[in-house]
């Protein structure tokens, strides 16, 4: 399921940096040299992260048994299946290098399409983690009712997508 999918992804990439490439040499100052610079910074912070998920992606890949997928948040699970998966996005943690690889062995180990769509926009909306930068920016009040009211959201969407395309 995921193989279309990474390719257009990476092309899409290749294309957006060889024109943002293009575009720095042809500026004619530093712009070459600054760009690639920060690339290589950002690489070195980024590369034990990196590794680290894909280990686990792999282990996951590998110890994750396709029966116990399906039961739990397969295309048959229900309801269980759409909270069980929004409980698991919101314990999802790092960024979206670590997480959509992990949401990738789950859809191919058997889950749903409505319960992948729960994980993902429970990742995206609801994650525990991301309350730490919330809490001391916005404060309790804030951070309460826009996570409790933006916790029927994942639900609702992972339905819908169920509903429509399930």
């Amino acid at each position: 399921r995921g193989n279309h999918t990474m390719s257009t992804a990476t092309i899409t990439l290749w294309i957006i940096a060889l024109a943002l490439l293009i575009y720095a040499v042809s500026r004619r100052d530093d712009s070459l040299r600054r760009g690639a610079k920060l690339a290589w910074i950002t690489t070195k912070r980024n590369a034990v992260l990196l590794v680290i998920a894909f280990v686990i992606v792999g282990y996951v890949n590998v110890l994750s048994p396709t029966e116990l997928v399906e039961k739990w948040i397969g295309p048959e699970s229900g309801w269980k299946g759409l909270f069980l998966a929004e409980i698991i996005g919101m314990l999802l943690p790092g960024g979206p290098y670590v997480v959509f690889p992990l949401i990738a062995v789950l859809y191919s180990a058997g889950a749903g399409l409505g319960p992948a769509v729960t994980l993902v926009t429970s990742w995206a909306t609801q994650a525990l983690l991301s309350i730490t930068f919330e809490l001391p920016f916005m404060g309790w009040r804030f951070t309460a009712i826009r996570w409790g009211l933006g916790l029927v959201v994942p639900i609702l969407a992972g339905a819908a997508a169920q509903l429509i395309f399930g």
